[in-house]
């Protein structure tokens, strides 16, 4: 599977440990920065991940800043994204079953490194529901398509 993963200065060092991760299950990473922890700002980061799996040139994302929020908020503005906040395995898992999230969003600072592995490990497993699910995902790429996003 090919990864698009970005982060801020606020969630680098987590970013860092996730994309060895990912690599050893055999996965293709997009890293889009930031590379330091010298302070950025998050947009641009989020946007680019959600902008690579929007436009179909990476499979699955990942956003990591200090909380996630900001992150959440400009993923979701990208035509095609359906980015997820959670922070924790339960949550990531229905992301995937009942909204096909295909972008992860983790806050740093309220994710250790064991937990977040274990929260992508599942969320990159679990498949879509579909039935109902599926329905409602239709209406949201139907209301994205009507909000001209």
């Amino acid at each position: 599977m090919k990864i698009a993963i970005g982060s801020d200065h606020g969630g680098f060092m987590l970013k860092e440990k996730m994309i060895p991760y990912l690599k050893r299950k055999g996965h293709v990473v997009l890293d889009v920065g930031c590379f330091s922890q010298e302070p950025c700002d998050y947009p641009q980061y989020a946007f680019d991940v959600a902008k690579l799996v929007g436009r179909r040139k990476a499979d699955r994302g990942i956003a990591i800043c200090k909380s996630g929020i900001g992150n959440s908020i400009v993923a979701n503005k990208v035509r095609g994204s359906r980015a997820a906040l959670c922070y924790n395995i339960a949550q990531a898992k229905s992301s995937r079953q009942h909204n096909d999230a295909n972008i992860l969003v983790i806050g740093a600072a309220y994710t250790d490194k064991a937990i977040a592995k274990r929260m992508l490990s599942v969320w990159l497993k679990t498949k879509a529901l579909g039935g109902r699910h599926s329905r409602r995902v239709k209406q949201i790429t139907r209301l994205e398509r009507k909000a001209k996003i």
